[in-house]
């Protein structure tokens, strides 16, 4: 069985923990999901974004999910991935430095890491894309290019692959990222 790190916080896109957690899970794998200043058994709120016809996304609350492991017990030699979730939680999730060192510490040792969306805003924080090509959401793009990435504009249901890192820009490309994150688990 393989154990897979993911890192979420509140306002996470439900999506994009929802359906890899329990995808992930269906395959028999072990996902331990933490979140910064909480543990095992709290909750973090999820929300849903949506485009409606206006400039950018809408939000809406989505669902509560229980965290199953603490960020401060982990040890990052005990997973074979780590999968990085979207929504807003990225923007704050970034500033906690365990999880900055966590984003190292599996790009260093080219361990599988997937990142969905506005995720990859950790990426960019852990200074970790020099020389990378990844996809993100649209927004996300001048961070990627200021922290030495290049960003590939792709379709919302779409992913690609560059080395250990699979990368979407949205939800829609969850069944992408999922498919390409489990051939480099495999």
């Amino acid at each position: 069985m393989k154990n897979i790190l993911m890192l979420a916080g509140d306002f996470v896109e439900d999506y994009e923990i929802m359906v890899p957690y329990q995808a992930l899970e269906m395959v028999g794998m072990h996902v331990a999901v933490v979140c910064p200043g909480k543990k095992s058994g709290d909750t973090i709120k999820t929300a849903i974004h949506d485009f409606l016809g206006d400039q950018t996304y809408t939000e809406k609350p989505g669902h509560i999910f229980t965290l199953n492991a603490d960020l401060s017990a982990i040890t990052c030699e005990e997973y074979d991935g780590l999968y990085i979730t979207g929504g807003r939680a990225p923007e704050y999730i970034r500033l906690d430095p365990t999880i900055i060192a966590v984003t190292r510490w599996f790009m260093q040792h080219n361990k599988p890491v997937a990142a969905i969306c506005h995720g990859i805003q950790v990426l960019t924080a852990a200074n970790v894309l020099q020389g990378r090509k990844l996809t993100a959401y649209p927004a996300v793009g001048p961070d990627i290019s200021l922290a030495g990435g290049t960003y590939v504009a792709l379709e919302p249901t779409e992913a690609m692959t560059d080395g250990n890192l699979v990368t979407s820009p949205a939800w829609p490309g969850n069944t992408a990222i999922l498919q390409q994150f489990l051939k480099l688990l495999m």
